[in-house]
């Protein structure tokens, strides 16, 4: 696994219009944690899972070889934040996925989508795995769009009262 900002994967990708080549993965920046935490923090769907700032800032910048944190950069701005935990069910286990506000609806999830995908492949695995809440109907056509489907459903899984659809995409 890579150190911290140093490149994980660099894209070379017809995803963006305009030709984008600057998308590429890296280790956390010191100091992001603590930045993005809060901000991930007041949007959905954490916000409505009432996740707290410090919850969010310690995950992100918690170093785990058998899930590793990125940092989605445009050229040097961070534009979201991938958390993956590899060997889960014969493929990787998307345990956090999120791009800042500004950023969406730029394909910047898809194109993180494609590389996991790509490298679990590569790596010999079956599946990539995702949970969404029941009520982000957002994210949920996202996953499907991105080749996922939903395999079940688990109630009070992430926060009382509110379910969560376990999303498979598999890879043979």
């Amino acid at each position: 696994m890579s150190q911290p900002s140093q490149p994980v994967e660099r894209y070379e990708t017809e995803l963006f219009s305009g030709g984008r080549t600057d998308l590429s993965l890296r280790g956390l920046p010191p100091g992001e944690p603590q930045r993005l935490g809060p901000i991930f923090a007041g949007i959905d769907p954490w916000a409505r899972l009432g996740y707290k700032a410090e919850a969010l800032s310690a995950y992100l910048g918690t170093l785990e070889k058998s899930a590793p944190r990125y940092a989605i950069m445009i050229g040097n701005e961070v534009a979201g934040v991938a958390g993956i935990r590899l060997n889960w069910l014969r493929g990787p286990y998307v345990q956090f996925l999120g791009i800042l506000p500004q950023y969406q609806k730029h394909k910047l999830g898809t194109a993180f989508l494609a590389w996991l995908a790509h490298e679990a492949r590569r790596h010999g695995e079956q599946n990539v795995w995702v949970l969404a809440s029941t009520f982000n109907a957002d994210a949920l056509r996202f996953y499907e769009t991105n080749g996922f489907e939903r395999t079940g459903e688990l109630a009070d899984l992430v926060s009382l009262g509110t379910a969560e659809y376990l999303l498979r995409r598999k890879l043979t």
